[in-house]
């Protein structure tokens, strides 16, 4: 106790006290509400069924590019307000090319809001500060870290005197425009996750919506706009200069382009709007969503569970998936066997994990989960490169890494969203995600789990003693090659999480 004291002592008088200034008193803001004459919202109302006004519309966006040019046709489109949560904005061209669209719309006269987590912010005060300088563009960031120069492992380290609260974080993703077309899901903004990373890139999954579900998000952003954790750019940083904005994002005019028609046989979502003729499929759906301080009463992980333990048959994708005994009592509970496949989980490997130390702390379950009777499938990051059924992969020659947050129960509802089956999104981070009642839906989600498993991932299995595990993958000849000791393997690695691992808790994974 004397001795943890006396670090934060040091670590104080090693950040030089900083800390945060005092919050601005401010009117609460809402979203606008006003949009019926936008062409978005008369978009969504020409597409939603008349006779069934409890019902959403909804377009699910597996691939990267289809993805990253939806949000900025939203954004090119809106004509009343953008809505923009995010725990991630790169300061890559990809990123850029994000910020310069939300200052387009601004100049065209679009209220554009920006809320960003302030743990990967770093270095970026002078970007969002100079969004900030064009009239109609509000920037705010989530629980700022006091210290703002740095990199973010410094700025952790001379912030560890107010530990308690920064470990809190916004791991929200969600765009709205004209509080008519929403995209919410796992991607953040960044390369990686729109198939622009040179050497690795994500396997994600978001969703399009518009109709009731996007006024429920929009009161979901609304909560955490008006949250006293917020502050806004100009409190943090000195004021920014629209000049050296653009002279920053002059350059993103990257194009990804997208496939005529993407794996769910979907054209682009720009030539849907010209044409007047959106494809979307429609259902009830519900918002999940954490208060902004994650406070008392039901989590995100918490409502989230309770749908699977109802469920007969669940297929989880999970990037970080560490069940903890909780977790584990659940499982077992659920009389899971390989036979029944009551539940399925698609989860990283080694050498697809971006997070080296979260899946050491999985891997800690994984015999007990297959003992358990869970269907274990670990995403191969060399393995999704000669996959058909993964065409941008192939195509780009990169790795694969799972970072979709999905989850299909009985075949008849799925959540999309933010949450990872973890402590962290369980107690700290703060989630939002959709759960939306549709068959049709739920069987194409598994469908594209289906196919990413096919080619793309090991099958684990437990050795004929049940004391070990075996990896199962079928070769370019379609040949069953049976693994012993973990593929992808990085014995540099492993030292360095053997070194480092006695000093980190599971509950900050």
């Amino acid at each position: 106790m004397l001795l943890s004291r006396l670090l934060a002592c040091v670590l104080a008088l090693l950040a030089g006290c900083a800390s945060l200034p005092a919050p601005e008193p401010a009117p609460a803001q809402l979203a606008l509400s006003d949009v019926s004459g936008t062409p978005l919202a008369r978009a969504a109302a020409a597409t939603l069924p008349a006779s069934g006004p409890e019902l959403s519309g909804f377009r699910l966006l597996p691939e990267g590019p289809a993805a990253f040019n939806a949000r900025i046709e939203l954004a090119q489109r809106a004509q009343a307000s953008i809505d923009a949560q995010y725990y991630l904005i790169s300061d890559d061209p990809i990123g850029r090319r994000f910020l310069l669209a939300l200052r387009d719309a601004a100049v065209r006269g679009v209220r554009v809001r920006l809320l960003v987590d302030d743990l990967y912010a770093a270095g970026q005060d002078e970007l969002l500060a100079g969004l900030a300088a064009f009239p109609n563009v509000q920037v705010r960031l989530y629980n700022p870290l006091p210290v703002r120069s740095g990199t973010v492992v410094t700025r952790l380290l001379f912030s560890l005197h107010e530990f308690s609260r920064i470990n809190r974080r916004m791991h929200n993703k969600l765009f709205i425009a004209d509080n008519s077309f929403a995209v919410a899901g796992g991607r953040n903004i960044a390369g990686e996750y729109f198939m622009h990373g040179a050497q690795a890139n994500f396997i994600d999954l978001d969703v399009l919506s518009c109709g009731p579900v996007v006024r429920e998000l929009s009161r979901v952003f609304d909560a955490y706009w008006n949250n006293d954790q917020v502050y806004p750019i100009h409190q943090l940083a000195l004021p920014g200069s629209r000049e050296r904005f653009d002279a920053w994002v002059g350059e993103a005019q990257v194009r990804i382009d997208e496939r005529a028609q993407d794996v769910l046989g979907a054209t682009p979502l720009a030539q849907q709007f010209h044409s007047g003729a959106l494809t979307l499929d429609f259902a009830r759906a519900s918002v999940f969503a954490d208060a902004p301080d994650k406070g008392p009463g039901p989590t995100v992980t918490d409502r989230t569970l309770r749908l699977f333990s109802e469920a007969d048959e669940v297929v989880i994708a999970s990037p970080y998936f560490i069940p903890g005994e909780r977790g584990m009592a659940m499982i077992r509970a659920a009389g899971a066997t390989e036979q029944n496949g009551r539940i399925t989980l698609i989860t990283n490997s080694f050498g697809s994990t971006d997070e080296p130390l979260a899946y050491r702390s999985y891997a800690r379950y994984r015999l007990d989960l297959l003992r358990a009777g869970v269907r274990i499938h670990e995403i191969s990051p060399s393995l999704s490169q000669r996959s058909g059924k993964l065409p941008n992969f192939k195509l780009s020659r990169s790795q694969a890494r799972l970072h979709a947050k999905a989850a299909v129960m009985d075949g008849r509802s799925l959540f999309i969203g933010s949450m990872n089956l973890d402590p962290r999104s369980e107690h700290t981070n703060t989630e939002v995600g959709l759960v939306i009642e549709s068959p049709q839906l739920a069987q194409t989600v598994r469908g594209l789990a289906r196919d990413a498993l096919a080619s793309g991932a090991y099958k684990l299995r437990l050795s004929a003693d049940g004391q070990r595990i075996e990896w199962l993958e079928i070769d370019a000849d379609g040949r069953l090659v049976v693994h012993t000791d973990e593929p992808d393997d990085n014995p540099w690695l492993r030292l360095k999480l053997w070194l480092v691992w006695p000093f980190v808790s599971d509950d900050l994974l």
